[in-house]
């Protein structure tokens, strides 16, 4: 686990920190706002381009690991999302949004790491993030449509164009700069010296996008930070609900420990800086959606490192029951 990846909430917290600052100054608060969606979309970049696209054929080597994974994500978190926010946030329709974003976009980087911790699956899961990329790349809108399009006015051709330009363009660009690499160089050489750059870069751009953002949209906050207290019930039930249906099916159906850590954080895990580059395009006149989904890292990684301990002990309680 790299230093960006150990203390991301820390460093989040900064990044925050220093765009409420830095939105004091008259300069940064009128231009910051320019700078958030470019950022965005160079961190994605990155995210793409470590992307293994031949891991597709090997997640269908275990259909029904594969298969019950993305019905967890892309059928059953959508209806979660949907009952979490008409219970807790009926009478707030933009962090009702920001919340359904964040849950319908399953996480294609972190979800490895505390799978690694927590001594799962990991060449499992490592196959399981092309299928969560793609799925949620062609999913998003339809979620939207389906599930806020009665909360907040959605115009399809801003949405659809959002997500060419922040989404698909940066998609194809990694892909061809993927392959392009693979061919110049061996794949060892991509591993080990460009996906680590890419790593740290692509977290780069993201606090800086943080950073922008809130230094432009960082009085919104001031004047009503009860925000952050009304998304924390709804999004520490979500990981509760999921961990304990998770935990069922990986008993029911016999997975080892290993699978079931696996199957835990692929299922959990959200992918907030994809959902966050579309609400800054598709919703710029509503900043509280973009900022819901910058508050959901920062409850989300505090309680992933609580559950990895959490089944390292049941792990350790296993083995000495079968000792």
């Amino acid at each position: 686990m790299t230093l960006f990846e150990r203390f991301q909430s820390f460093f989040i917290l900064i990044a925050m920190a220093l765009g409420l600052f830095l939105g004091q100054f008259y300069w940064f608060s009128v231009n910051a706002a320019s700078f958030v969606a470019p950022f965005l979309i160079v961190m994605l970049f990155g995210v793409f381009l470590q992307v293994p696209l031949h891991h597709l054929g090997k997640a269908l080597k275990d259909f029904k690991f594969t298969g019950l994974s993305m019905g967890m994500n892309f059928i059953w978190t959508p209806i979660l999302a949907y009952i979490l926010g008409f219970l807790f946030l009926r009478e707030a329709p933009d962090l009702r949004v920001g919340l359904i974003m964040l849950m319908v976009t399953p996480c294609t980087d972190w979800y490895i790491v505390f799978t690694n911790i927590a001594r799962g699956n990991v060449p499992l899961a490592a196959v399981q993030l092309p299928w969560k990329l793609l799925l949620q790349l062609l999913l998003l809108p339809f979620y939207l449509f389906i599930l806020a399009g009665a909360l907040v006015a959605i115009e399809t051709g801003i949405l659809l164009s959002s997500i060419v330009k922040v989404l698909v363009i940066p998609f194809l660009l990694a892909f061809i700069s993927r392959q392009l690499l693979l061919g110049l160089k061996k794949g060892t050489w991509l591993e080990e010296k460009v996906l680590p750059i890419a790593s740290v870069g692509q977290f780069i751009f993201l606090a800086s996008a943080i950073t922008a953002m809130f230094a432009s949209q960082g009085e919104t906050l001031l004047q009503d930070p009860t925000f952050v207290l009304q998304l924390l019930p709804p999004i520490v039930l979500f990981y509760i609900i999921n961990f304990i249906i998770g935990q069922g099916l990986g008993r029911v159906l016999k997975f080892s420990y290993e699978n079931v850590v696996c199957f835990n954080f692929t299922t959990l895990a959200r992918n907030s800086p994809l959902s966050l580059a579309i609400a800054v395009y598709a919703f710029p006149d509503r900043p509280l959606i973009a900022l819901s989904l910058v508050i959901g890292p920062l409850i989300e990684l505090p309680i992933l490192t609580m559950i990895a301990q959490l089944l390292l002990l049941l792990r350790k309680k296993g083995d000495k029951g079968t000792g």
